[in-house]
C-alpha cells in the first residue's frame, strides 16, 4: 500500500513538523535569561565598615576617598560600568578629595567582590541599591551637597532611579558616556540575535576580543584592566540581556530625566555610539533647560575618566560641581551645543557619524 493510500500516515507526517515546532518552542522557554535577584528583606540597609550592607543582606564592597581634613564640601555616590567595579574610580576620587569633595564607589551585583559575579541581578535590584545607598550617606552627611555620577552602565542605572517612583533626594548628577543604546536604536538582527542567545544559550559567555572595538586611549590603563582579576573578561549572554532591558529602560526616561545634570561624551566613544546618545539628548526635556549641561570631548572615548585627557574632566565634574551655570573650564559644554546636539529635531534616530 502506498503512503497517498495510507491516511493515518499521511497525518502523522504531517504533524511532524508542529511536534518539532512544540519540542523548540518548549526548549526555548526553559533556557529563559536568568536574573539573581535579591532575597527579601532581612534586615535595615546601612553602611558598615567595609561596605553597604543591603536590605537581603548583601555586602556590597565599598571605596572612599576623602579630602585630607575630614569635612567634604560636597559628597559624590559613584556607580561603574559593566564588568567594571568600585575601582574604577580610584584616580578621579584621589583629585576630587584635593578639592574637597568626599567620594563613595560601591561594587553593584554581580560585579567586582561581590557574590556570584557574572550574574545579572535585575533593573530593578541596581535602582533598589543605588537609593539605599543615596538614603543611608544623606544620614552621614546632613546638609552636604550629594552628587550621583554614574559611567556607562551606571549612568543608566541612575538615570532610570531619578525618573521612576521613590528617586533618591540629590542635588545634582553627573553621567559619563551613559549607557543608553537600547533597543531602539539597534538594527533588528541585533536585537533578534540577542533574544536568540539568550533564550536558548543564556549561560554561555563572549568576550570583545575581534570586534576592534577602542575604549580608551589610556593603553597603560587597559593592560591593567586586563590583569585585574575582578574584571569581568568573559560575559554571560543573559548579561547582556539584562544590560540592553537597562539601557531600554534608560534611554526611555530621558523624556522625564529633569534634574540638574552634567552630561559628558567622548567624540571617539567606539563603546556607546553617537547615536544613540544624540537620540537620548533629543528626548530631554525642555523644562530642564539651563540646569542641564552637555559636554563633548572632542578626544575622549568611553572611559572619559580614565583617558589621556581624564584630568580635563575631573576639573569639568569639579568646576560644575562649584558652579553649575559657568562655562566648563574646558571648553566642551560649547562643542556639545554645536555637535552632540545638532540632530535634536523630531524624528529617528540619527546614525553613528
Amino acid at each position: 500500500m502506498t503512503a497517498a493510500a495510507r491516511p493515518g500516515r499521511g497525518r502523522r507526517a504531517r504533524r511532524a513538523p508542529l511536534a518539532l515546532l512544540l519540542v523548540a518552542v518548549v526548549s526555548v522557554a526553559a533556557c529563559a535569561p536568568r536574573v539573581n535577584a535579591p532575597g527579601p528583606a532581612i534586615t535595615r540597609p546601612a553602611l558598615a565598615a567595609d561596605g553597604f550592607l543591603a536590605a537581603d543582606g548583601e555586602k556590597l564592597p565599598l571605596r572612599t576617598w576623602m579630602p585630607a581634613d575630614g569635612a567634604p564640601r560636597a559628597v559624590i555616590i559613584a556607580l561603574h560600568g559593566f564588568n567594571d567595579y568600585s575601582n574604577f574610580f580610584t584616580d578621579p576620587g584621589i583629585f576630587l578629595a584635593t578639592e574637597g569633595i568626599a567620594t563613595y564607589a560601591y561594587d553593584q551585583r554581580g560585579f567586582g567582590q561581590t557574590r556570584q559575579p557574572g550574574l545579572w541581578s535585575g533593573v530593578g535590584a541596581y535602582v533598589d541599591d543605588l537609593k539605599a545607598v543615596t538614603e543611608a550617606l544623606r544620614r552621614r552627611h546632613p546638609g552636604v551637597p550629594l552628587y550621583l555620577l554614574g559611567e556607562s552602565m551606571g549612568g543608566a542605572v541612575i538615570m532610570v532611579a531619578m525618573t521612576g517612583p521613590g528617586a533618591p533626594e540629590v542635588d545634582g548628577i553627573i553621567l559619563s558616556s551613559p549607557a543608553v543604546w537600547g533597543r531602539s536604536t539597534m538594527p533588528w538582527y541585533q536585537r533578534l540575535a540577542l533574544w536568540l542567545g539568550a533564550h536558548t544559550v543564556p549561560w554561555m559567555t563572549v568576550t570583545g576580543r575581534g570586534l576592534g572595538i577602542k575604549p580608551s586611549d589610556n593603553i597603560e590603563m587597559l593592560r591593567a584592566l586586563r590583569r585585574d582579576p575582578l574584571v569581568i573578561k568573559e560575559t554571560r549572554v543573559d548579561s547582556i540581556y539584562g544590560l540592553v532591558n537597562l539601557m531600554d529602560a534608560a534611554l526611555e526616561s530621558a523624556a522625564a530625566f529633569d534634574r540638574a545634570a552634567l552630561i559628558l561624551y567622548g567624540a571617539h566613544d567606539e563603546v556607546i555610539p553617537m547615536g544613540p546618545t544624540r537620540a537620548m539628548v533629543r528626548h530631554l526635556p525642555p523644562s530642564a533647560g539651563k540646569r542641564q549641561r552637555l559636554a563633548l570631548y572632542e578626544d575622549g572615548y568611553h572611559m572619559l575618566l580614565r583617558d589621556l585627557q581624564s584630568l580635563t574632566v575631573w576639573v569639568d565634574i569639579a568646576a560644575w560641581i562649584t558652579d553649575p551655570g559657568a562655562p566648563l573650564p574646558s571648553g566642551a559644554d560649547k562643542r556639545a551645543a554645536t555637535i552632540l546636539a545638532k540632530d535634536a529635531t523630531p524624528g529617528e534616530p540619527p546614525a553613528a557619524p
